[in-house]
């Protein structure tokens, strides 16, 4: 997920992008029988996960289409400078394609600078989209009620353990915390009896970006409540939320992993690669016991990926994470993903939404989910044996679903993920208490959201 840059590499992005927008592709209007998808390239040469199944479905669609064709154009580039680089395409007719791959994290931002087209008409026909559960439909879904991208898998968390550090450590093989203080004391004696191994990973502050705000913070603070309430937005009064006593819950928690030292070292836990190291380091070598995650991990794992970990689903056990308190419903997830939309400038709208009904066949679909250590976000494809057994955790992962909750998709949410990071950053380095760090995110929400907020 991204980290949000400051200006001055925001503005030294956007330059490099606008000098870089002809490695990108010219727009898609030279030529009415080809279509130009763009979307994000891993920037480790060694993962081809997104690049092997769109060739896969242009081959597809050319063989079905005689006469059309589909030019990939992808964008190598760590997320920020991903964003930038895809909204400086979608400005101008001839350098937007017709298809891009837009993170629900910022979609919102995309339609309000009105770049994207609503799909409606098309969706009102497309028979599959009966298949596509409610919940991720409105990931895509703006505040003028239409909606703007197909959304292709979601994503959701929980903890990730290591069975041979629990072992060390007396703790069990099939551990399924109830509450927070479980997760601590686990956290607490594996420091004591593991020595040498990080006991706890919780994603937190700046470098690490939308991580931060959605793999740690909000893991949190949607666990607080009983699940009926955002505790980030208030629907009713279209306001954010300030001054809350479950933001400060979850500062604490945080505070107390770094304070109590059950976190990576602070430089490490601040290092913009740490979410590489974790999957890449930490976890295969056996030096972190619990690490609060996404579904997605074992992608990196998986044969052809470059950091094969066949052995994974044996090393590793899983826990839902538990509420606060072990308040109904028990456990928490946040759940994020990716979207298929077409921009207000494409030049082959209809082509371009067929090519998304070929990548979205329930085989196709199903494909993708699977290739990515993907969660289904079709209710078919949920249901099919060959997707439930075709990788270990995929089932614990889509029986999340159905109590997992999506960040308020809203123009403002990227600052607001912002505040939450510096927050997280006050405590973890020492620098704010928790009362501090909770009245930094205070005066900046107001900011953030032209003072758009509600005290609760």
């Amino acid at each position: 997920m991204p980290v949000r840059p400051t200006a001055a590499p925001l503005l030294l992005a956007a330059l490099l992008a606008a000098t870089t927008l002809s490695a990108c592709g010219g727009g898609s209007g030279s030529d009415p029988d080809t279509i130009e998808v763009s979307f994000k390239q891993s920037t480790d040469n060694s993962i081809k996960v997104l690049d092997t199944y769109l060739a896969d479905m242009k081959k597809q669609f050319e063989k079905a289409n005689p006469g059309k064709k589909v030019k990939l154009v992808p964008i190598k580039a760590p997320d920020s400078e991903y964003y930038t680089k895809l909204q400086q395409m979608l400005r101008s007719p001839k350098t937007a394609p017709d298809l891009v791959y837009e993170d629900t994290f910022l979609i919102n931002s995309d339609i309000t600078s009105g770049y994207l087209k609503p799909l409606d008409p098309y969706l009102g026909k497309w028979k599959d989209w009966d298949q596509f559960i409610d919940t991720a439909k409105a990931a895509a879904k703006a505040e003028d009620g239409k909606t703007y991208g197909v959304p292709d898998g979601t994503d959701t968390r929980g903890l990730w353990f290591d069975k041979g550090v629990f072992k060390k450590a007396g703790l069990p093989e099939n551990w399924q915390p109830k509450t927070w203080d479980d997760v601590l004391e686990a956290a607490r004696t594996i420091k004591q009896k593991v020595p040498g191994v990080i006991p706890l990973n919780v994603y937190t502050g700046k470098p690490a970006g939308e991580a931060s705000a959605m793999q740690g913070f909000e893991m949190l603070l949607y666990g607080t409540g009983t699940g009926d309430e955002d505790p980030l937005y208030d629907t009713a009064s279209k306001k954010w939320i300030t001054g809350s006593q479950a933001f400060k819950d979850a500062l604490t928690f945080v505070e107390t992993v770094y304070k109590e030292k059950l976190g990576p070292d602070v430089s490490d836990a601040l290092d913009p690669n740490i979410a590489t190291r974790v999957r890449g380091e930490f976890l295969p070598e056996g030096k972190l016991g619990i690490n609060l995650d996404g579904s997605w991990l074992p992608q990196d794992w998986l044969e052809g990926s470059g950091h094969e970990w066949p052995e994974w689903s044996e090393k590793l056990g899983l826990a839902a994470m538990p509420t606060q308190n072990g308040q109904a419903p028990g456990k928490v997830s946040m759940s994020g993903g990716w979207t298929w939309s077409i921009p207000s400038k494409a030049a082959n709208p209809d082509l371009a939404f067929k090519f998304i009904e070929t990548m979205q066949t329930k085989a196709n679909a199903q494909k993708w989910y699977i290739s990515n250590s993907g969660i289904s976000v079709r209710k078919d494809v949920a249901e099919d044996p060959e997707y439930v057994k075709a990788q270990p955790g995929i089932k614990f992962f889509t029986d999340l679903v159905s109590i997992t909750h999506y960040r308020p998709a809203y123009p403002a949410y990227p600052k607001v993920s912002t505040a939450i990071q510096e927050a997280m950053e006050g405590v973890t380095t020492g620098d704010s208490s928790v009362e501090e760090a909770a009245s930094g995110y205070d005066e900046e929400l107001k900011s953030a959201t032209d003072n758009q907020v509600i005290k609760k």
